[in-house]
């Protein structure tokens, strides 16, 4: 019998831990997520010299210099505040690996205790925030995709879609294909790009498939893939993270 996670009451303050694509590549995404969370009156702290959690190294096998990289984490969350990840996948790299990375050092505790208070974005709105949300925009259909850390590392497949049924002008339609990976999965995508491209025409098929125009995901790795596939498709499908999707719709 699984264990059952016991979430906490909504805290006054909480960490946000950026990830290095939304720093990069979708910083609206992480001010939404800041925005979604100060509208609920919890106060974002977002510590300036966070990087990277680590995961590419890790997931390459390269576990010396992943350390090196987490490590530089770990001094960032000193207040024993939540913190919010808008990322599945760093999301597990910091919950699930960073207690296994750096077991057996002088790290270890300090680690544990990072990993405890780890929580994606969407698990948080729902089990601690209980996030209300009134739907300003217009009827829409919407697919959902849950990127494979979230789901298979956090236990988190329903969180998302949980936000979204909230919105009373929104139809999540389902996938064929929804817990199917679309094939980013970091450096695999680099490492495996003829195998990535098959996985990310799948996924970008399914959810072709149910009509929907527009796809949300919680990861952006995977918004970048799966959007980035319909852009080279030619197709008038976009994607967006739920994070600025919630935002966007109830303001």
């Amino acid at each position: 019998m699984a264990a059952v996670k016991l979430y906490p009451p909504r805290p006054e303050k909480v960490y946000l831990f950026g990830t290095c694509l939304i720093d990069m590549f979708y910083p609206e995404a992480g001010l939404d997520a800041i925005r979604l969370l100060e509208r609920e009156g919890i106060e974002v702290i977002f510590p300036d010299d966070q990087t990277c959690c680590g995961q590419p190294a890790y997931t390459s096998g390269y576990h010396d210099e992943a350390r090196e990289v987490a490590r530089a984490q770990l001094g960032l969350f000193s207040e024993p505040w939540p913190i919010i990840v808008p990322s599945g996948s760093c999301g597990g790299m910091m919950r699930t690996h960073y207690p296994q990375l750096f077991a057996g050092s002088v790290d270890e505790a300090l680690a544990r205790d990072v990993a405890g208070r780890v929580f994606e974005l969407t698990e948080f709105l729902v089990h601690v925030c209980h996030l209300p949300l009134e739907d300003r925009g217009e009827p829409e259909a919407v697919a959902m995709h849950t990127s494979c850390s979230a789901r298979r590392e956090m236990g988190l497949a329903d969180t998302g879609p949980a936000l979204l049924a909230k919105l009373g002008q929104v139809e999540l339609v389902e996938q064929v294909r929804a817990s199917e990976c679309c094939g980013f999965g970091g450096t695999f995508a680099v490492r495996h790009p003829e195998v990535s491209a098959a996985m990310v025409e799948d996924k970008t098929q399914a959810i072709e498939a149910t009509g929907a125009k527009r796809f949300v995901t919680s990861d952006c790795g995977c918004l970048m893939n799966i959007a980035g596939r319909f852009a080279h498709q030619g197709k008038d499908v976009k994607g967006e993270h739920i994070a600025s999707y919630l935002w966007r719709r109830t303001s």
